[in-house]
C-alpha cells in the first residue's frame, strides 16, 4: 500500500480544508472554472475523474468472469446488496429524513435535491477505492477484481434506470438524456478506455513478461493520477460548496445522518449475511465494503449534470466524499478486529 493510501483519510482531510480556504478566498477563480460547462458536463471535474477512474478501470479484467463461478457466495451477497438493497434503502432514508424528520429545519423547496443527491450515491456502488479497501483488509485479490467486473457490467445498464425510476418515485424531473449522457462519460468511456489499455499492453507483453505483468506494471506508474485526481476533485468540490458548508454547517450534519446510518446498515447487512453463510473472511471483507462504498466520482459528476454544480443535490454528493472516508476506514478497522470471526478458506 503506498504512502498516499495509508493515510487517505488525512490527505482528504487536508483537501477539504484547502478547498473551503480556496473557494472563500479566490471565489472569482473558482466561479470562472464552475462556468467550464459544456452540454450541462463541468469540464474541470469531468478531467479529474477520468484521470481517478481510469487508472482502475484498467485493472477490470473482464476475463476474470469466467471465474464468477468460484466464489458465488460472496457475488451473490453483492449482486443483491448492490442492486436490490442498496439504492431502495438510501431513497426511503431520504424521504423520511428530509421530507419527515429534518422537514423543520430545511427548506421544503431543496428537500427533493437533498433526496435527489441521496438516490445518486445509493445508487452508484464503489468501483475504484474498492480495490484499496480489499487490500487493507488483505482480501482475496482475484475475488475483488471478478467483483468489480461483474458489478460494471451491472453498472452500464442498470444505473441510470434505477436513478430514473427513483427520481421519478420521489417527483423529480428526469432528465434522461443528461442522465444516459453521464453514464457514457463516467462509465462506459472509461472502462472501454481501459479495455483497450489492457489490450494493447498484452500485446506489448515482451518474452518473459506475462500479459497480466505489464498491466500491472503499467498500473502501478498510472495509479499516482488516480490519488492526484481524487484530491484535486475533493479540492475543487469543496471550493464550489465551501460557502454553503460554513454558512449552514447544520445542515451538512443533517445530511450526514441518512449517509451515516446508510453506510453502517449495508456494512452489517452484507457482513452479517456473510458470516452467516460461512463465507471466508478474504471474500467477506469486499464483499461487505463494496455495499458500503460507493462511487462518489459518478455520483458527483452526475449530480452536477443533473442539476447543477450550486444545487442540493451536488451538495450532498460532496458531503458524501466528506462522510465515506472515515467511515471505510473504521469499518476496515472492524473487519480486520473480527477476521477470526470467519473462516479462512
Amino acid at each position: 500500500m503506498s504512502f498516499f493510501e495509508r493515510y487517505l483519510s488525512l490527505w482528504v482531510a487536508l483537501c477539504i480544508v484547502a478547498g473551503i480556504g480556496l473557494g472563500s478566498a479566490l471565489p472569482g477563480l473558482f466561479g470562472l472554472l464552475a462556468g467550464l460547462e459544456y452540454g450541462s458536463v463541468n469540464l474541470p471535474v469531468a478531467v479529474l475523474i477520468w484521470f481517478m477512474v481510469y487508472p482502475m478501470m484498467v485493472a477490470v479484467d473482464f476475463s476474470s468472469l469466467r471465474r464468477v463461478h468460484e466464489r458465488p457466495k460472496g457475488l451473490v451477497i453483492t449482486l443483491v446488496v448492490n442492486w436490490l438493497v442498496k439504492p431502495f434503502t438510501m431513497a426511503a432514508l431520504g424521504v423520511l429524513f428530509f421530507e419527515h424528520v429534518f422537514a423543520g429545519l430545511i427548506d421544503p423547496a431543496n428537500a427533493g435535491q437533498y433526496i435527489a443527491g441521496l438516490i445518486l450515491l445509493g445508487a452508484a456502488p464503489c468501483t475504484a477505492m474498492v480495490f484499496v479497501w480489499s487490500q487493507m483488509t488483505r482480501g482475496d485479490a482475484t475475488y475483488t477484481l471478478v467483483q468489480v467486473s461483474l458489478n460494471d457490467v451491472v453498472m452500464v445498464f442498470a444505473f441510470a434506470p434505477i436513478v430514473a425510476l427513483l427520481l421519478g418515485v420521489t417527483d423529480i424531473v428526469v432528465p434522461w438524456e443528461t442522465l444516459l449522457l453521464s453514464v457514457v462519460l463516467y462509465v462506459v468511456i472509461p472502462l472501454a478506455a481501459g479495455v483497450a489499455t489492457r489490450m494493447h499492453l498484452a500485446r506489448r507483453a515482451g518474452p518473459g513478461v506475462s500479459a497480466e505483468a505489464q498491466v500491472q506494471r503499467f498500473i502501478a506508474r498510472v495509479k499516482p493520477l488516480s490519488v492526484l485526481g481524487l484530491l484535486a476533485t475533493v479540492v475543487l468540490l469543496f471550493g464550489f460548496q465551501g460557502r454553503v458548508i460554513l454558512d449552514q454547517p447544520l445542515l451538512i450534519g443533517l445530511i450526514a445522518v441518512p449517509l451515516l446510518i446508510q453506510s453502517y446498515g449495508i456494512f452489517a447487512l452484507a457482513y452479517g449475511w456473510a458470516y452467516l453463510w460461512r463465507v471466508p473472511f478474504n471474500v467477506a471483507a469486499p464483499c461487505a465494503l463494496i455495499g458500503t462504498s460507493n462511487f462518489f466520482e459518478l455520483a458527483v459528476a452526475v449530480a452536477i449534470g443533473l442539476f447543477g454544480l450550486n444545487s442540493g443535490a451536488a451538495l450532498v454528493t460532496v458531503v458524501g466524499v466528506l462522510v465515506e472516508v472515515p467511515v471505510m476506514l473504521s469499518l476496515v478497522a472492524f473487519a480486520n478486529r473480527t477476521r477470526a470471526c470467519f473462516p479462512t478458506t
